[in-house]
């Protein structure tokens, strides 16, 4: 799938931390393509932390300010401004380290005690509400009730000095394990040298969530000196780092800039910045130039494939974009992202067969990661051209229910649930849905 951008409007009714917050939003970064590159650099990392590189995930935020952070031991968030500020793969490594530090040590244990009594039962990501929180983005995360919420978010992302500490013990084991150069923990702690002078609202919001002092950088440099390891630059970690910065900055960073930065080159790391580039000015023509080139490079990679999908289906090209997309589909069999470009493609045919399609790759997406609004108006839309009206409504209702708009939610869920098989799954999901409305929006 392409860069896609989802905007949540996610319910801030935090009663974990005990706030009344009004409703924020926070746009969260899917694209398959960067989600596997770093998962593959965070795999060696999380195994030698002890966690599954399957249960942890690495989720990607829009927003320009430098930060990470972790709310429980399912993801760990990381801000766009972050990755693309960081220099080399070891260092990216090192704050997964020092963030998955934070899950294996237990320092989330006691506010996940109070987190479990805000899951709902349908388990439709309510917990994501509280990225806002640590953010920092006062222009994501609106208006925020006056000094309420900013002490709750310090009480629920604020690491002690000792957890700190512990924490960057525990990621220097970890990178050794792992074979990871030791020293990127102190280069990344150099960047953000110097902030505990700045006023608040001139910090990075990572010195907020993770206080920072000279002693603690001195610490981090000591234990990095005292265990250099048998460590070496990885080659595949490096290359993993460059696509998924790279595509990354691509979507986000100003497209002129882009080309001035990839002029003249012809790896295929820069053929796909150039690619996104000229989409995005749009220059049709010199896009296809640029996938062509790099379909020539790697054909045999699906995410090349599900790129000239994207361009295809943004250009109105449905038919030869159902076939980029399918070749992607065969070449990474399962993968929901890809799933869910394919369904959209297909979708745009707008054929029986097409739809019959549509609605089986949707279906699979959905099993497979169910976390995303735009997958669940696409399946909406395909069961609606089935026929299957109840089943339209109940994702309608869980696509309102995932973005925040509660009172949409509600009202498709009593449609749903009028229209499936009493005691059915599906009638299930839509109560859980419609209780979960109902309740939250109770006590806002």
């Amino acid at each position: 799938m392409h860069l896609s951008v989802l905007r949540f409007t996610l319910v801030a009714c935090l009663i974990w931390i005990g706030a009344a917050l009004p409703a924020l939003a926070v746009t969260l970064l899917r694209d398959s393509e960067i989600e596997h590159a770093l998962g593959e650099l965070a795999r060696p990392v999380l195994n030698a932390a002890g966690l599954s590189p399957g249960q942890v995930r690495i989720i990607v935020i829009e927003d320009r300010a430098l930060n990470a952070f972790v709310i429980d031991g399912s993801a760990i968030f990381l801000h766009s401004g972050l990755i693309l500020r960081l220099e080399t793969a070891a260092q990216l490594q090192a704050v997964i380290a020092h963030e998955a530090a934070h899950i294996a040590n237990g320092h989330l244990s006691r506010r996940l005690i109070n987190a479990r009594n805000a899951r709902t039962a349908a388990g439709l990501g309510m917990a994501l509400a509280a990225a806002v929180a640590a953010s920092g983005s006062p222009e994501a995360a609106g208006p925020v009730a006056m000094g309420m919420a900013g002490s709750a978010q310090r009480v629920f992302f604020g690491h002690t000095r000792a957890e700190e500490s512990a924490a960057d013990q525990s990621s220097i084991r970890y990178l050794l394990r792992a074979g990871v150069d030791p020293r990127a923990a102190a280069e990344v702690l150099e960047i953000f040298r110097g902030q505990e002078a700045l006023s608040v609202g001139r910090q990075d919001p990572y010195v907020r969530t993770h206080p920072l002092t000279r002693d603690r950088i001195r610490a981090v440099e000591g234990l990095a000196a005292a265990n250099p390891g048998q460590t070496s630059p990885s080659a595949e970690a490096e290359a993993w780092f460059a696509r998924a910065q790279g595509k990354l900055s691509a979507f986000i960073q100003n497209p002129q800039w882009t080309l001035r930065q990839t002029r003249g080159q012809t790896d295929p790391v820069s053929l796909m910045r150039q690619a996104v580039a000229h989409h995005r000015i749009p220059r049709p023509a010199e896009a296809a130039q640029a996938i062509n080139a790099l379909v020539r490079a790697r054909p045999n990679d699906p995410w090349v494939h599900e790129l000239m999908g994207q361009i295809l289906l943004e250009n109105r090209q449905a038919g030869p974009a159902v076939d980029a997309y399918g070749r992607a589909v065969r070449l990474a069999p399962g993968d929901p992202l890809i799933l869910m470009g394919y369904g959209r493609a297909l979708l745009a045919m707008d054929t029986a067969d097409g739809n019959a399609r549509a609605l089986r790759a949707l279906e699979e997406a959905r099993a497979r990661d169910f976390r995303s609004p735009h997958l669940l108006r696409d399946l909406g839309l395909a069961y609606a051209r089935a026929g299957r009206n109840g089943e339209a409504s109940l994702a309608v209702a869980e696509r309102y229910a995932l973005i925040g708009r509660l009172g949409d939610a509600e009202l498709h869920a009593r449609r749903a649930v009028g229209l499936l098989p009493e005691g059915s799954a599906a009638w299930q999901r839509a109560q859980d849905v419609l209780f979960a409305a109902e309740r939250l929006t109770d006590r806002r």
